[in-house]
């Protein structure tokens, strides 16, 4: 067996996530590659919940509609996803709840009885049941749950033992002999990359699918020495971590579409004062509230256009744990640089997704420090300098006047309308994104992977990659993935398309952003296959579906 999916169901406050994260350490540490997909509703209880666990031999980061073992808590979830099982597919259930004529049956909510002990931990009970059926040790089980579960662990361990005493044996699953890796969420990886840049300060008003950094750097912010902030709104998030920036802190903001709208003209007051800091914008469905606990990559022209007037920004798309760790830090790396905001436009499946993450295969740049003023003239806040970065003294040197201006103003940061003075420093502020540019040149902005050499490409952005390299490699056909989108990475995507005669754009929207910025650099677009129903691409539908457009069957 070189892979396996395995879905576990039930309603919102049955544990479901906690569940599959711990079923996934236990294959993890088995040997096998790991990717999570969560699919809940906008409730805190009742509705439909369910994680797709799929464990592969190789590095993965999407998932297949097709699964191997059904873990029922609800007859919702059989009813539900019966038509996703594979042929030999397994089934167990809790027979006190599930209707079924075959599968294992064991009744998990007699046994929570029996033992006095909370409904949750139904799902302790089922991981049991889970490692028996699957071969899996008692031993392995034990030290697993230890790891995981903070709360009554010996309730919880006297039932998840039930659990795998009352199970049988079904299919024995395969050991390999490598190191387990750490899982992590796109959110854990983006909040673990913004520190490792030096970060200081963390503020967000929680916001699904961005929440997660939030909780995340909260809990670890005695350990990396971060001030991690909540605010009342996300207009105060904003103008906190403005004056955050001004006062020499490394600090970034996380939100999603409807928190940055209100962001917006902060963005703005950041361009105008050259003050840096790192946006994460976690897609999710909209307009307005739209779907709050499903994926989209609608922002992509938003991130790129947003705030008023004209002024410099990187925008950066992560599509996995590594990507999401490696281009966090160096966001706030180039926005300390060069004195700007970066956007890491994540999305729901990026952000909440888990994967086996490979620290040794990302190699982090340096943390980079603001540029010092030399103290050898008077001190100009906004000085005119060849690549449109002035050296920053902050608010305390004793030999520095600090003005910081959302207001036009002149090189020491004094209030202008005159209009040589205007243009001067306009052409200052969009100048950085031609030195921008060209640092850029000094990292892999664009992916490819799949068959170099096929004159068909799949190009996709964000969270679409993983989906998209593996059904390119399936194909033989080529793989590209801007990461960098603005300064738009045009000469690099040139290259990546080089004997390329048929491009099909794959995306998360009704409009094809990624494919419009294409087309209007003079990249003709072939096909376009999009989705905007919430949910993420498949690799099996979208294989099928790229097939067609391929060869036309």
């Amino acid at each position: 067996m070189q892979e396996f999916s395995v879905l576990i169901g039930g309603k919102a406050g049955f544990g479901i996530d906690t569940s599959s994260l711990i079923l996934a350490r236990i294959l993890n540490q088995l040997g096998w590659y790991i990717y999570i997909y969560r699919d809940y509703p906008s409730l805190i209880r009742g509705g439909h919940t369910f994680s797709i666990i799929r464990a592969a031999d190789k590095k993965i980061s999407t998932h297949r509609n097709q699964i191997d073992l059904l873990l029922a808590l609800d007859q919702n979830t059989l009813d539900f996803h019966k038509a996703r099982l594979s042929n030999g597919a397994a089934l167990i259930y809790d027979s006190d709840s599930v209707k079924s004529s075959s599968g294992l049956g064991i009744a998990f909510t007699k046994i929570i009885k029996q033992e006095n002990a909370p409904e949750i931990m139904r799902n302790s009970c089922m991981v049991g049941a889970f490692c028996k059926a699957c071969g899996i040790s008692e031993e392995a089980l034990v030290n697993i749950l230890k790891q995981n579960i903070d709360k009554e662990i010996d309730l919880n361990l006297k039932i998840a033992l039930r659990g795998f005493q009352q199970a049988n044996l079904i299919s024995r699953i395969k050991t390999f002999d490598a190191a387990p890796l750490p899982i992590l969420s796109g959110n854990e990886a983006i909040g673990l990359g913004l520190a490792s840049a030096g970060l200081n300060s963390y503020i967000a008003y929680p916001m699904t699918p961005s929440s997660g950094i939030l909780h995340y750097l909260a809990n670890l912010s005695a350990e990396f020495g971060l001030k991690v902030v909540h605010p009342e709104n996300e207009i105060a998030v904003m103008l906190m971590a403005l004056g955050a920036a001004s006062a020499g802190e490394k600090v970034a903001v996380g939100t999603s579409g409807g928190g940055f709208c209100l962001m917006t003209e902060g963005l703005s007051f950041s361009g105008m004062a050259e003050l840096p800091l790192v946006v994460v914008l976690g897609q999710r469905t909209g307009p307005s509230t739209g779907l709050p606990t499903y994926t989209g990559q609608t922002e992509l022209n938003f991130a790129i256009w947003a705030g008023h007037g004209e002024f410099s920004r990187l925008v950066v798309a992560p599509a996995d744990a590594e990507q999401a760790f490696y281009w966090s830090a160096v966001a706030l790396n180039l926005a300390i640089k060069f004195q700007i905001p970066a956007i890491i436009l994540s999305d729901k499946t990026v952000a909440e997704g888990a994967y086996s993450f490979d620290l040794d295969s990302v190699n982090l740049p340096p943390e980079e420090q603001f540029p010092a003023w030399d103290k050898k003239d008077a001190y100009k806040r906004y000085l005119d300098s060849a690549n449109g970065v002035s050296p920053l003294a902050f608010f305390g040197d004793k030999d520095a006047i600090v003005k910081i201006n959302s207001y036009e103003h002149d090189e020491y940061g004094i209030t202008t309308e005159d209009p040589q003075v205007t243009k001067k420093m306009q052409a200052k502020r969009l100048r950085k994104e031609k030195y921008l540019s060209e640092e850029l040149r000094k990292y892999k902005v664009v992916n490819t992977a799949g068959s170099l050499d096929s004159s068909v490409a799949v190009v996709c952005w964000g969270s679409n990659a993983g989906v998209c390299a593996e059904a390119a490699r399936n194909l033989g056909i080529r793989f590209i993935q801007p990461v960098v989108l603005w300064p738009f990475p045009l000469e690099q995507i040139k290259r990546a398309t080089e004997g390329v005669k048929k491009i099909i754009c794959v995306e998360n929207n009704s409009r094809g952003q990624l494919a419009g910025l294409l087309s209007g650099a003079g990249i003709r677009i072939s096909e376009q296959i999009l989705r905007s129903d919430g949910r993420p691409f498949v690799l099996d539908e979208l294989q099928r579906e790229l097939n067609v457009r391929i060869n036309g069957e």
